[in-house]
């Protein structure tokens, strides 16, 4: 059975700034036949239908919602090298040698990003510029750590240490002792991306059906994916529905979890106003483990994302939290507007590493991108897409990737996550 869905949230800004036409993509009515189906239209299944199709299989795409509906269309569109996790971990289950070549994909991922926005002309308002912020002296040092290790054992030098007068040419706030800056990151419009790479996929010859979710998968060699008007035939299936389960998959249960985020848009600030803001246009998130992120938009909107929930109820007090938090930040943000207000839901794994493989000989699935989905789902899509093509190689370095369930079971696992994450706020305050 099919999860049940979260609660409708308010429209997101990005939903009221849509600068991409899609077209009309109906719902499934009766049997097609596909040499690959793709369930879930975010950006790792439009991904994956866009470069499927570019390598001449015929593709349906099926969206239980609109295309971008969940996170790929509602995050804080920060698209940054690495993974939710730290790469000691990936080094720690699989090695330096696999962990190097698990880095430098998703350096790659940001490139990637960047290469579609600019063939297919995606209006999504991309720019560059990271920082990774410190909010107390241990995270100094944990992130100077970071630094030379990427330098030394990786070879990633594109991180710089900001502090004083040079971060403050980058951020303007004294919350930040210092930060490390990351020229290779940056942020996009997230919908407007989404709904690019959903454009792009249907151009090269992808059929996507909205409104169209999968009810019950039947596997074999072809496999069928059903809907309520309809079904796919398919030599192979793509599940990329990440923090949106779909309940095809029981072999998955219980390896992600869903963490509600929640965002605001400001109204648009004056040139005065951003300089003393972020004054050279860059995403910032702090390094707390229940973090802060935030950025500007084209029409010069904080973009401010935080806070989280494990059972899609708003927490208590949030919208006091969270204008208090953009005050301490920002004084002269004072007396400006939040014009919007939104949440989603993104995916978790255990180990924050993203959770991609293979069920059976023609079932792919990607999830639990752990908040670094907008450049990692993009990838995984064109790593599932050379996996169907038979090379397997770069898909099966992230495959080998060990992944277990979250302790607990169904009743007992979100309160022990809860304890786990207040156990972690407590140490980011030392």
């Amino acid at each position: 059975m099919a999860i049940p869905p979260r609660p409708a949230r308010p429209a997101s800004w990005y939903r009221a700034s849509v600068a991409v036409e899609l077209g009309d993509c109906p719902p499934l009515a009766g049997e097609r036949r596909a040499d690959v189906c793709v369930i879930g239209g975010g950006i790792t299944g439009c991904s994956a239908a866009l470069h499927l199709a570019e390598r001449g299989y015929s593709v349906v795409l099926l969206e239980a919602g609109e295309i971008g509906h969940g996170a790929s269309g509602r995050s804080g569109g920060h698209i940054l090298p690495g993974l939710g996790t730290d790469i000691a971990t990936v080094e720690k289950a699989l090695g330096r040698v696999r962990a190097r070549e698990i880095w430098e994909m998703s350096r790659e991922a940001v490139r990637l990003t960047a290469a579609r926005v600019e063939r297919h002309a995606i209006p999504c308002e991309l720019a560059w510029g990271y920082l990774h912020a410190a909010v107390t002296p241990r995270q100094v040092r944990e992130l100077e750590a970071f630094r030379e290790r990427m330098a030394r054992d990786y070879d990633d030098t594109a991180l710089s240490l900001l502090e004083g007068d040079a971060l403050r040419q980058h951020v303007v706030s004294d919350a930040y002792p210092a930060a490390l800056f990351d020229a290779e990151g940056g942020h996009l419009h997230p919908l407007n991306y989404t709904l690019g790479l959903a454009r792009a996929a249907r151009r090269a010859g992808a059929a996507i059906h909205e409104h169209s979710a999968a009810v019950e998968l039947r596997r074999g060699e072809p496999a069928t994916v059903v809907t309520a008007r309809g079904r796919v035939v398919a030599d192979s299936v793509v599940h990329g529905t990440n923090a949106y389960p779909t309940g095809l998959m029981p072999e998955l249960s219980g390896r992600i979890m869903r963490v509600a985020n929640y965002m605001i848009a400001t109204a648009p600030l004056s040139e005065a106003q951003a300089a003393r803001v972020l004054p050279q246009n860059d995403a910032l998130s702090d390094a707390n483990f229940v973090l802060d992120y935030y950025r500007l938009s084209a029409d010069r909107r904080l973009i401010f994302g935080g806070e989280v929930s494990y059972d899609g109820r708003e927490p208590r007090h949030l919208i006091a939290r969270m204008d208090a938090k953009i005050a301490r930040l920002f004084p002269v943000l004072e007396g400006v507007p939040i014009v919007y207000r939104w949440g989603g839901d993104v995916a978790i794994t255990l180990d924050r590493a993203p959770d991609i493989g293979r069920l059976g000989p023609n079932i792919y699935y990607a999830q639990g991108y752990s908040g670094h989905g907008m450049a990692l789902a993009g990838l995984a899509g064109q790593l599932l897409a050379e996996a169907i093509a038979g090379q397997r190689e770069r898909f099966d370095a992230f495959a080998a990737m060990p992944h277990r369930r979250f302790p607990g079971g169904r009743l007992l696992r979100t309160p022990l996550l809860v304890l786990a994450t207040r156990y972690y706020q407590l140490r980011d305050l030392l």
